[in-house]
């Protein structure tokens, strides 16, 4: 049995397209939840009646996840713009993989950061 570049041993491969798409999907819950205000209103209340220290404490928690979305949003960028690597099958898959595992650290940040921040 001959080789065919871009197919896995087993014979399947899973198409890029779906680890682009789930990267795009969690930068762009991040940008909602951290810079668009999502998270703010979700732990902290509504702008009416936020709580002004929790909003304090929750921005704190939007610095420190911000390096983790800065290394996701890099690494996915540098899987299509490198060519050796977007020629690489498993390059590529592990780029992907791990840009998106970091876009779910900067929530998992997020998430820890607001509900510790809640009064």
């Amino acid at each position: 049995m001959q080789a065919v570049p871009g197919r896995r041993p087993s014979g399947w491969r899973i198409s890029p397209a779906l680890p682009t798409i789930a990267n795009a999907v969690l930068a762009l819950l991040w940008s909602f939840s951290a810079l668009g205000g999502w998270g703010t209103a979700a732990f902290c209340g509504d702008p009416g009646q936020r709580d002004l220290d929790c909003a304090d404490h929750y921005d704190l928690a939007v610095l420190l996840s911000v390096p983790l979305a800065a290394a996701a949003a890099a690494l996915a960028t540098a899987a299509w713009l490198t060519p050796a690597v977007r020629r690489s099958p498993d390059r590529l898959d592990a780029l992907l993989t791990t840009a998106a595992l970091l876009w779910v650290a900067a929530e998992a940040v997020l998430f820890v950061g607001g509900y510790l921040a809640q009064p």
